[in-house]
């Protein structure tokens, strides 16, 4: 009797390997179909990205470009990597068909809400990081920007610290996600994260203090969603058992296999 589950009891190696850049290939044509969409809109995406910036420029002030090529290979570079992020849904859909076989019943159920939550939390993250983080962090920057000095930000610059600060965000939001996955493969349980809640919250401040400007409102607005978002992953890493501990992890095929009971 395999203990295998099904579907991934006779497939070769290579087989896996062309299935994997089967998979690869339709990730990269998302990626690049998508950028064939937004490509007429380059600049107006670059606009509304950089607007949490520029409307705190003092008056007469604007963005500037320092190399040459910066003004029109700036707004690719973001449209590129605005694809990549809107292309996530079908990225995690080919993992998941990939690593589906593999997984038991249970597993099914428990893996479909992580990877759905994963996705809505990363997006959650970039637009808390826009609409609640840029404007404060810019503000401040334009209010302590000395006297004599005038605010002028390179549009390349400026690109490469607003998606360092989207992809912190995105992946600060994920937090659940892995809470929950830890205690479901056995790593840690839901007492010990509790045990180690202040060290937990002092950390999400530290994490603060690093990303954001050096003022304690900032800081907050970002440890303090970090530290929600923990408790609500002990909240539901408590609703679920570890792996290797439900009666579905038993492969289908192991049910059918069994001789059927006969009378004395």
């Amino acid at each position: 009797m395999s203990d295998l589950p099904e579907n991934d009891q006779h497939m070769p190696l290579v087989s896996h390997l062309t299935e994997l850049r089967t998979r690869l290939l339709r990730c990269v044509a998302a990626i690049f179909i998508i950028f064939a969409g937004l490509f007429a809109f380059t600049q107006q995406i670059y606009t509304f990205v950089s607007t949490p910036l520029r409307q705190y420029l003092p008056a007469g002030a604007t963005m500037i470009a320092t190399d040459v090529s910066s003004p029109f290979l700036t707004p690719l570079k973001l449209t590129m990597m605005v694809s990549l992020f809107l292309a996530i849904p079908v990225i995690l859909h080919q993992i998941w068909g990939f690593i589906a076989p593999g997984l038991y019943k249970h597993e099914k159920r428990i893996a479909v809400p992580l990877l759905v939550s994963s996705i809505m939390l990363f997006y959650a993250g970039m637009a808390f990081a826009y609409y609640l983080v840029f404007p404060l962090i810019f503000k401040f920057f334009a209010a302590a920007t000395p006297a004599g000095v005038e605010m002028m930000t390179d549009i390349s610059s400026y690109l490469d610290f607003v998606m360092t600060l989207f992809f912190a965000f995105g992946v600060a939001f994920e937090i659940p996600v892995a809470v929950v996955l830890l205690v479901w493969i056995g790593v840690v349980n839901v007492a010990y994260l509790k045990k180690i809640r202040p060290y937990v919250i002092i950390g999400c401040f530290v994490v603060g203090m690093i990303l954001t400007p050096p003022d304690i409102f900032s800081q907050t607005l970002l440890a303090v969603p970090m530290w929600l978002l923990f408790e609500i992953g002990i909240l539901f890493g408590g609703l679920i058992s570890k792996r290797g501990e439900h009666p579905d992890d038993q492969p289908a095929d192991d049910h059918n296999d069994q001789p059927p009971a006969t009378k004395a």
